[in-house]
Formats: C-alpha cells, structure tokens, sequence
C-alpha cells in the first residue's frame, strides 16, 4: 500500500495549503478550509495517519476518502480552487495562486487527475498529514 504525505504549509482564516507528495516527491499542491476544531463542513481534519479508500462519489465520480477522521466521514479528493468550493475535504491542484483577489490554488483539473492517475489500480493508501 503506497503511502502520500500531506504537508500543510500556511493556514490563516482563508484557508490550509500544502505540498502533496508521494514515493517520487511533491506533485500537486492542496487547499482545505481552515482549522475550526475538527467541526463538520466547516474545518481541515487534524494532523495525523488516515486510511483513504477508493470510492465512487455521486458528485465527484471516482476518487478517494480519508476514513478514520474522529467524529468525520465523507471527506474526499476532489477538484477544488479555494475554501469556498469544499465542506471539510481536499482539494488537489497544480499550483498557488490568488483565485478572484483571493488566496487559492489553480489547474484543479490537472492536479486531480495528475493524483487519480499515481493512484491508479489501487483501493487504498495511507495519508499522512503533518
């Protein structure tokens, strides 16, 4: 099982960025909400180790969700450019800069399936997020 490490960068009221990495090195770059305690829809998940699953998302088709997050579930991999476009999960792309006058992350397409196709023919790894 291939794992991915997650290494948050900067984290102010506009949202958590961070450098995706796998066996090879960083590869995408990531936007989350900012740290409101864990809460549901409205914060990052914590640091920590997770299990992220292969799963068919009605919205987001195929991806992956981070299972193990305490009192969370439905947290996924999806495209995403700033904190408006997420409910707790992340959002991969290829780069950081401002979206409409404000912080974010750019080439969401290409982040995503940059990421789907490292993972390709797996059903599950193991996220590391410091």
């Amino acid at each position: 099982m291939p794992n991915l490490t997650l290494k948050r960068v900067w984290s102010d009221d506009t949202g958590t960025f961070g450098v995706l990495m796998g066996p090879d090195g960083p590869f995408a770059v990531t936007v989350e909400l900012p740290w409101r305690n864990n809460e549901q829809r409205v914060s990052c998940i914590p640091v920590g180790t997770y299990t992220c699953k292969a799963v068919n998302s009605p919205k987001f088709k195929h991806t992956f969700e981070i299972t193990g997050v305490p009192g969370r579930s439905h947290i996924l991999f999806h495209k995403a450019n700033t904190i408006a476009d997420l409910l707790g999960c992340i959002g991969v792309a290829e780069s950081f800069n401002p979206v409409n006058g404000v912080p974010g992350v750019t080439e969401s397409a290409k982040g995503m399936n940059e990421f789907m196709a490292l993972q390709k023919d797996i059903r599950e790894f193991t996220l590391v997020i410091s």
